[in-house]
């Protein structure tokens, strides 16, 4: 019998991990103006006692009104630094997992409501909203206020906001960065010829959409440690007739790995309330393996991965090189455990976690690292 591919390590530049299972960033919306919380000491440091190969924190804006909701995470100044500076001295004292960080500008998406109060859009005027800004002038669905375009220095200052960002991540010691140009947020707001409707050379020809993502990927890359890998999350396709599609997607994905881009996330969706598609396990997975058989560069899949069989044959069949759990993960924060007492390999567990092993499963702990 063969050792399962799912736990075998593989590496992202220099950064190696000791299996394929990334947990994906999740956003809490529980920070205060932008510094982390004592929730994110709890969540993060249950994630982080998982057994997964690398821990994404949620998307991390990288200014103000880049965020989502007025709960999500920053890394725009000295506060915000200070804070998740504070939730990750935490962590690590207690697990040596590689953690990730998802850095974001939200675009004509921000300004909403947290999620279990409705989600909606909020005003410019509300005291918990903001004026949005995207690639063009146009609302993310009826009835929501219109964002403004950026212009030249909208461009420069948002450009330099993601290096500033990059630069206070490697002050913090992350050990790698994933931009978010996946989802309908901004840098996909670029990219899709749905949302950008530019008349310069930022908008209309494929080249001209990539420009501006491609820059922040330039700024991210020259600000962050050269021996730390910078990745990239995109939507594979909008799963709307006219926009981003997978065909453009490859040829994003060729001029990332042309400027260094050491792993790319596969994911789709979210930037028109007018797609359409089915939703089931793998349902995301075809476009992992496009983008895989186009690039070198590992390749994470996403999307309702929920079993040990599926997880290890995405990975086995050379779908991908990695997957990434989000939900799947919030339910059960043991998953890699579980996973990999089914698949018969070895995990790492915390030393003060190893008696909790079960008598049928005598290999599968090793014990994790820790500083405390």
């Amino acid at each position: 019998m063969t050792s399962p591919r799912l736990f075998t390590p593989i590496e992202i530049g220099k950064l190696k991990l000791a299996n394929r299972i990334v947990i994906a960033p999740m956003c809490q919306y529980s920070a205060e103006n932008g510094c982390m919380t004592d929730w994110h000491t709890i969540h993060y440091g249950n994630l982080a006692l998982s057994g997964a190969g690398a821990l994404t924190i949620e998307a991390t804006a990288v200014v103000p009104e880049g965020r989502i909701t007025y709960g999500d995470v920053g890394l725009w100044d000295d506060a915000t630094e200070a804070a998740m500076g504070r939730v990750l001295d935490s962590i690590r004292r207690w697990s040596d997992m590689p953690i990730v960080i998802q850095l974001a500008h939200a675009g004509r998406k921000a300004s909403t409501e947290k999620p279990w109060l409705g989600g909606h859009q909020l005003a410019p005027n509300h005291p918990n909203g903001w004026q949005t800004v995207s690639a063009s002038a146009l609302a993310f669905k009826e009835g929501d206020n219109p964002p403004v375009a950026l212009d030249r220095d909208g461009l420069a200052r948002v450009r330099n906001a993601f290096a500033d960002a990059a630069r206070r991540a490697a002050r913090l010691g992350i050990d790698a960065i994933q931009i978010h140009s996946a989802h309908g947020y901004l840098l996909h707001q670029f990219l899709s010829p749905l949302s950008n409707r530019r008349d310069d050379e930022y908008g209309g020809s494929l080249e001209n959409r990539m420009r501006f993502p491609l820059e922040v990927f330039d700024a991210v890359r020259d600000a962050f440690s050269a021996d730390r890998p910078v990745t990239v999350r995109v939507s594979g396709t909008d799963w709307v007739e006219g926009g981003w599609d997978i065909e453009q997607t490859l040829e994003y994905a060729k001029a990332l790995e042309a400027r260094g881009c050491d792993a790319i996330h596969v994911s789709s969706g979210g930037l028109d309330p007018r797609q359409q598609f089915w939703v089931g396990p793998n349902y995301q997975v075809p476009l992992a393996r496009a983008v895989k058989q186009a690039t070198s560069m590992p390749v994470v899949a996403v999307g309702l991965i929920t079993d040990y069989e599926q997880a290890e044959a995405i990975i086995g069949t050379g779908d991908a090189d990695m997957i990434g759990i989000a939900r799947t993960i919030l339910y059960d924060p043991r998953w890699p455990w579980h996973a990999a007492a089914h698949l018969g390999a070895t995990v790492q567990a915390a030393p003060q976690y190893l008696r909790s092993q079960p008598h049928r499963y005598r290999s599968l702990f090793e014990p994790m690292k820790q500083k405390g």
